[in-house]
């Protein structure tokens, strides 16, 4: 797609936002049964907002349920978006570019094929993930790679002022590397950070835990967060009761906004598995100015990408030949 017709599209979905930083939190883990209603945290976060992902198209006839980067939760510190995306051939997410922050692309179902202006080009398959530090500018595709629905999440974590203009890389991990532990019912895949002593090999510029659990019916997990961390979970599929044990059950596709302390408990008293992602982060606290799929700290910043990426120049030297495949 040519440049001009791609940034009316896409600029279109995404405005210009201008965010302060917000302050609002990974250890290890103990699980309990139903019985035991305590936390094990000397401050148990709570959660402080709901928000319901709501449909949306994006990119050419996919769509998506965001969370955070609507007008709702626009920014959590350093989490900048949040899509569960939903996407059949042809539709997709053609070429685009990115400057100042990552993506992080986790598959739930099927796969997507991604190729760059830098010769990367690869695919992604249920169960596997992504990590893409887009730093000083990438342009890249995202693409089904197959027949039928391909589904995932995908999370914009902000860069510092230091990072941005890094140059671009990937780590990619395929679902058979991702460890894994489980107990007393509860499941977790570490993606990134740590739970039940297991460590994940991925590096976070922007130190970040990201982790998948699913609990079966009657499980109970304590989760450990760092206290200056940002938290939040999004529920993937079935209903839980987040951060007390009288609190009233939360449903699939809603982000919980959690509080200030040292951990999470979650309790699943249905009778079907609850998945969900919980997902934190230390505050970069650093302003925010966005415009569509560039993050940088000054709208000064904003508009030279602008520039760069319409000379194509400043990192995004291959922009002028360069079209997927």
């Amino acid at each position: 797609m040519r440049a001009s017709i791609y940034r009316n599209f896409l600029f279109r979905l995404h405005p210009t936002t201008t965010a302060k930083a917000s302050k609002i939190t990974n250890h290890t883990r103990n699980i309990m049964s139903e019985s035991d209603q305590s936390t094990g945290f000397s401050t148990p976060r709570l959660v402080t907002k709901k928000v319901l992902a709501k449909l949306q198209h994006e990119g050419e006839g996919a769509v998506v349920r965001r969370s955070i980067g609507r007008s709702e939760l626009k920014f959590l510190d350093p989490f900048l978006m949040l899509d569960d995306f939903s996407v059949c051939p042809p539709a997709g997410f053609p070429d685009h570019p990115h400057r100042g922050f990552e993506t992080v692309t986790y598959m739930l179902q099927g796969g997507i094929t991604h190729q760059d202006f830098a010769g990367h080009k690869g695919t992604i398959h249920t169960g596997d993930v992504q990590w893409m530090t887009a730093g000083r500018g990438i342009i890249h595709s995202e693409m089904p790679a197959g027949e039928g629905e391909q589904k995932g999440l995908q999370l914009w974590i902000n860069l510092s002022s230091q990072d941005k203009m890094i140059e671009p890389g990937y780590q990619e991990l395929l679902s058979d590397d991702i460890k894994t532990a489980e107990k007393d019912g509860v499941e977790v895949r570490i993606i990134a950070g740590k739970s039940m002593g297991l460590q994940s090999p991925v590096y976070t510029r922007t130190p970040t835990m990201y982790l998948d659990f699913t609990l079966q019916p009657r499980a109970q997990m304590n989760q450990s967060i760092p206290e200056s961390w940002n938290g939040f979970v999004y529920i993937i599929e079935g209903e839980g009761v987040f951060g007390k044990p009288t609190s009233s059950p939360v449903t699939a596709h809603h982000v919980l906004v959690l509080g200030p302390g040292d951990g999470l408990s979650v309790w699943n008293r249905s009778s079907k598995p609850l998945r969900f992602v919980l997902i934190a982060g230390q505050p970069i606290n650093e302003p925010v100015v966005q415009y569509g799929p560039f993050v940088m700290n000054t709208q000064a910043e904003i508009d030279q990408t602008i520039e760069d990426y319409h000379y194509s120049k400043n990192g995004f030297e291959m922009a002028k030949y360069w079209r997927s495949q």
